[in-house]
């Protein structure tokens, strides 16, 4: 029987439905690369379990479990901040003073009128700005993808004023795990970008995790070359993983001040 606490988990006690593996993929990091993506659609995965895949060079979005299985490319190095030994920037400080005037909630994920509005209008802002393809998401979308009922998942709503008028200005999703916390996916107003709204989001869930004593805050992958995934590195200190691995093997963390990129492998678990 698989243990349930973080960390030791050989199998999932999850319901898996369908395993696939996207080949020769264009990169959506790297647009001169292709790409290989494994994905695993899981059902009652619990919190643990999730972490323990983390931990292993996994992301979850939705019902969907994935991560990079590029032969011959190894760009994507999955990247954890050291929760007890990160502080405040200067930045980052300026950022806080910035937006004293907004309120940050906590709760579970949920879908209505105004963040479906907020995400129309930030993609849209992207497509102008940065060539993204035209991706209406309807409410079941939402439902199923941004507010799929995980038990870790959690969301950080970003509001300007009060009462039934106020503005929603930014949703961050992320996981509440036993030891991390995990963030998923951020968008914005895309006309209060002088906020930094962003790493408003970011900040706050770094201070939830000291807050609730958690070791880290899983940031996703770092991809060196590409200018959209920078910010990661700007919370110190983190942590790079050598290589993604299977369940029963021991991932191996190491301090970005470490790091060489000697450090990484490009042989994937197939």
């Amino acid at each position: 029987m698989a243990r349930r606490a973080a960390g030791k988990i050989d199998t999932l006690m999850a319901r898996l439905l369908r395993t696939l593996v996207h080949h020769s993929d264009p990169c959506a990091y790297l647009s001169d690369r292709a790409s290989d993506l494994e994905v695993k659609l899981m059902l009652d995965v619990n919190a643990a379990e999730l972490e323990h895949l983390l931990a292993r060079g996994w992301r979850r979005f939705g019902p969907s479990y994935f991560r990079p299985v590029c032969s011959h490319c190894a760009e994507c190095v999955g990247i954890r901040v050291d929760v007890s030994a990160w502080q405040l920037t200067r930045s980052q400080k300026r950022v806080l003073a910035r937006n004293r005037d907004l309120t940050c909630e906590f709760a579970n994920p949920s879908i209505d009128a105004k963040r479906l509005a907020l995400y129309t209008r930030w993609h849209q802002a992207r497509e102008h700005a940065r060539g993204w393809e035209a991706a209406p998401l309807s409410a079941h979308d939402y439902a199923t993808e941004f507010a799929f009922a995980h038990p870790a998942a959690r969301e950080l709503t970003i509001w300007l004023g009060q009462g039934s008028d106020r503005e929603l200005l930014g949703v961050g999703l992320f996981d509440e795990l036993p030891n991390a916390l995990s963030a998923v996916y951020f968008y914005y107003a895309p006309e209060h970008a002088e906020r930094s709204l962003g790493v408003l989001n970011v900040v706050s869930q770094l201070q939830r995790a000291q807050a609730q004593m958690r070791a880290h805050v899983y940031l996703g992958y770092r991809v060196k070359d590409c200018p959209s995934m920078a910010y990661k590195t700007r919370y110190q200190p983190h942590e790079l993983l050598r290589s993604s691995c299977d369940l029963h093997e021991t991932p191996q963390w190491i301090l970005a001040s470490e790091w060489s990129e000697n450090s990484q492998s490009v042989e994937r678990p197939r």
